[in-house]
């Protein structure tokens, strides 16, 4: 059984998930194995803390039996938005927001995007495709995450369309 204290460890990494849009966290430690995954669309991860991530995972308990944590996140915490057009993958892949380690996003939130604008590359089978925007309109979300694998008809980006 965990001490209120490591509780409160794992209620404060889940808070930090939350605040960071984190859909899906695993950690294992020792004796230690957490799998938290939230309800809802995937979330991107850009602009998370990392260093205070860090120092979560490095204060999580190491004697602690394994826990597992399911959270659910409120239907009424996302905000009715306004119907966006989804930008999905063609293919099976894996997901570059830039054409190569280190280079400019092909495009970003708040970009305004025209009909065949390369978003980003999915590289299936070590062939790089370039995957382009069928709407003209602003870039409002990307959701696929950089260097992860993505689906056939997954969403990658949200566009609001002029």
């Amino acid at each position: 059984m965990m001490d209120g204290n490591k509780l409160n460890e794992l209620r404060e990494l889940v808070e930090f998930l939350k605040a960071n849009e984190i859909a899906e966290f695993d950690m294992e430690q020792a004796d230690l194995k957490v799998r938290i995954k939230f309800a809802g669309e995937p979330a991107a991860t850009g602009g998370i803390d990392l260093a205070h991530l860090s120092r979560l995972m490095a204060s999580a308990p190491s004697s602690a039996p394994a826990a597992a944590i399911p959270v659910a996140a409120s239907a009424a915490a996302a905000p009715a938005e306004e119907a966006l057009h989804e930008v999905k993958s063609p293919i099976v892949g894996t997901f570059y927001e830039s054409p190569s380690p280190g280079a400019q996003s092909f495009v970003k939130i708040g970009d305004q995007v025209e009909v065949g604008q390369v978003l980003c590359i999915v590289e299936a089978m070590k062939l790089m495709n370039e995957i382009e925007s069928d709407v003209a309109g602003e870039v409002v979300k990307r959701i696929a995450v950089s260097g992860q694998p993505v689906e056939y008809g997954q969403p990658l980006f949200a566009i609001r369309a002029r």
